[in-house]
């Protein structure tokens, strides 16, 4: 939704982003005169205090009370666009606010709230038969919408009669191969907080991956482990981490937050491993794109609750030119070409062996690695606002 707003801001139209507080935006929104960004507190955790049917509806009617009212106060707009999930209150809420404001509903449909609902509750679970419902009823609301595959398209137009233009997600600008003089300052950087990634040898201006020579220029480590970055929401990463035993040498960098993190931190930190460090960095925004530049190889262990929706990780990192080894599901080879731009797996075992052979010899034998970022050129071509443009942009110019 944030890269909504940046084009429709550029594009000349103003902008009201609602959201909750938590981390902070990239600066271009909160720098754009066009945009304004209206933040809401989380909603209390009512299952501290209450049965869980009974605090489900307790945080809906909470919702309601301050998503409504912002809604309400906001001034004067021509279209409601809103990103689902979430699904409950929001497209209810959505289309009554419409209905008394005179806007147009516009979704885009990344999943499906009752198939996430479902994995807590179980298929069989009343409120995910009710949302289940909820989202197919009131969905037909919208006056059009986009999804982010060719799958859930088909899906939406055969199971909920539902019309939805494809729109991958598209690498930002931001997203961008870097050269070295760029990843060895944000090592610089990085350096200062974590110490995996100082150098090994303690010369001064110098990191684990890079160093400046006599003569002042910057360039590689002869001698460097390989960068493997994941994001991660912590959950079933168990298996994973065991098989990292088996590599060579390997810096691995997990970003992400979850339930289960702290849980992790502490297996991680029990692990006698000889060749694999770990860091779990907090990043600023501005740092994340940047690093994801200066790492070798990605990891994506998303798994999509419907089948039908791509993990955005994985777009920005080919936005990188970083190819990335992804768990495999419906809809994943939309996105990942198994041995082109990266590579498809479906269990811990696989993933192993996957990045054995990727990072064989590294870092003098580089060929399949360089062979798939080759490959990726043509992904990074086409970034966000380009698609955006050819896309959103005359729907949304049609109807004004």
């Amino acid at each position: 939704m944030q890269y909504h707003a940046e084009s429709f801001a550029r594009e000349g139209f103003d902008v009201d982003l609602l959201g909750y507080q938590g981390s902070k935006p990239h600066r271009n929104l909160y720098e754009n005169e066009k945009i304004n960004l209206h933040l809401m507190k989380e909603p209390p955790v009512f299952m501290k205090y209450f049965p869980r049917l009974i605090a489900y509806v307790v945080k809906v009617i909470y919702q309601c009370m301050i998503f409504g009212t912002k809604l309400l106060l906001l001034p004067k707009f021509g279209f409601l666009l809103m990103q689902n999930p979430p699904s409950i209150p929001t497209i209810f809420l959505g289309w009554i606010v419409c209905w008394l404001r005179g806007a147009r509903l516009v979704i885009d449909w990344h999943n499906y709230g009752y198939t996430i609902l479902g994995l807590s509750l179980g298929e069989t679970h009343p409120l995910v038969k009710f949302s289940y419902w909820y989202e197919h009823f009131f969905g037909r609301f919208a006056d059009f919408g986009f999804c982010v595959t060719k799958a859930m398209q088909e899906d939406l137009s055969c199971n909920w009669k539902i019309r939805a233009e494809t729109l991958y997600d598209r690498p930002a600008e931001m997203f961008r191969s870097i050269p070295v003089i760029e990843k060895h300052q944000l090592l610089v950087k990085l350096s200062k907080t974590y110490s995996v990634f100082e150098s090994s040898t303690g010369k001064e201006n110098s990191t684990l991956f890079t160093l400046e020579d006599t003569d002042g220029k910057i360039k590689s480590q002869e001698k460097r482990p390989a960068l493997l970055i994941s994001s991660t929401s912590w959950t079933d990463y168990e298996k994973c981490v065991e098989e990292l035993k088996k590599l060579p040498d390997i810096l691995c960098v997990i970003t992400g937050k979850g339930p289960q993190k702290s849980f992790y931190e502490r297996q991680i930190a029990e692990l006698n491993l000889k060749h694999v460090k770990f860091c779990l960095p907090w990043l600023e925004a501005e740092d994340y794109p940047q690093l994801l530049g200066c790492a070798d190889l990605g990891v994506c262990l998303h798994k999509s609750s419907s089948g039908l929706d791509l993990p955005m990780k994985v777009v920005d990192m080919f936005g990188c030119g970083l190819p990335v080894c992804a768990i495999k599901f419906n809809c994943i080879s939309e996105l990942v070409h198994d041995r082109e731009n990266g590579m498809i797996f479906t269990d811990s075992q696989e993933l192993s062996k996957q990045l054995q052979e990727l990072l064989q010899g590294f870092p003098n034998t580089n060929g399949k690695l360089d062979s798939m970022r080759s490959n990726l050129r043509s992904f990074q071509s086409v970034r966000w606002h380009t698609s955006w443009k050819n896309i959103v942009y005359p729907l949304f110019n049609e109807q004004t």
